[in-house]
């Protein structure tokens, strides 16, 4: 595990979009792991700015997303799908039949869960795989629990969650309350791992995930058994550490 040290979010931003920019640069037909929430905005940001100026092409790369709410259609302005389309995909030239996100609106728990596994058996592991992290220390929607979960599964989102969303509905009571999430074993074959961290209130559960014993409790706490993770986090989130 690698802890790159940055001053701020928009140096994170940078960086982050630097290392997915030159695997895409190296292996133009690359598979990236994308993630969604506030983290990775300013990445993709830079990512499309990179297009925007000539400096990368991505109609040869495939996409796949950790995670999407149950019970959502793409068209939904809250849904996964949406954030993508409108943080990245329709700003860059990638073909979109080559973009995939868990199908939030299968109401079949196992039907959904077991298509999104066989696409991603199909396609193979991410070459970079990026993650934010949840203040409970979950990546993906891959909750606190008493076990590892390998694949993709349905997840009963947590009240700590819950919470953190709330901000991106009209209430509470729109949050949905569970969600299709790549396991925890998918994200551990992925090639690379990219994790992105910023603020002061990431800062604890930062700490123990790169210094606390590995536990399905912290579920990013899993990060420190992989062979090519790299964590940028900027001052604020380092706060709690020596680093």
């Amino acid at each position: 595990m690698q802890i790159c040290k940055v001053k701020n979010y928009q140096e994170l931003s940078r960086k982050a979009a630097n290392l997915i920019a030159a695997q895409i640069i190296l292996k133009p037909d690359s598979i990236l792991g994308l993630a969604t929430g506030s983290s990775p905005v300013g990445t993709y940001e830079h990512l499309v700015e990179m297009y925007e100026n000539g400096d990368l092409d991505f109609s040869q790369v495939t996409t796949v997303n950790l995670d999407e709410y149950k019970g959502l259609a793409g068209s939904d302005e809250q849904s996964y799908r949406y954030f993508m389309n409108t943080h990245l995909f329709h700003k860059i030239n990638i073909n979109h039949a080559n973009t995939y996100v868990p199908n939030g609106t299968e109401p079949d728990a196992e039907k959904a869960c077991q298509a999104y596994n066989e696409l991603l058996h199909k396609i193979g592991p991410a070459d970079i795989q990026i993650l934010g992290l949840g203040h409970d220390g979950h990546i993906g929607f891959n909750e606190p629990s008493d076990h590892f979960e390998n694949e993709t599964h349905c997840v009963d989102l947590t009240e700590t969650t819950i919470q953190a969303n709330k901000r991106f509905f009209d209430s509470e009571k729109d949050v949905p309350k569970q969600a299709y999430t790549m396991g925890i074993g998918t994200i551990m074959r992925c090639r690379k791992i990219l994790v992105v961290v910023s603020g002061k209130d990431k800062a604890e559960i930062l700490k123990q995930v790169i210094q606390g014993p590995v536990t399905p409790e912290v579920p990013g706490s899993i990060l420190q058994f992989h062979p090519d993770c790299t964590i940028i986090a900027d001052e604020a989130a380092l706060s709690e550490m020596a680093v």
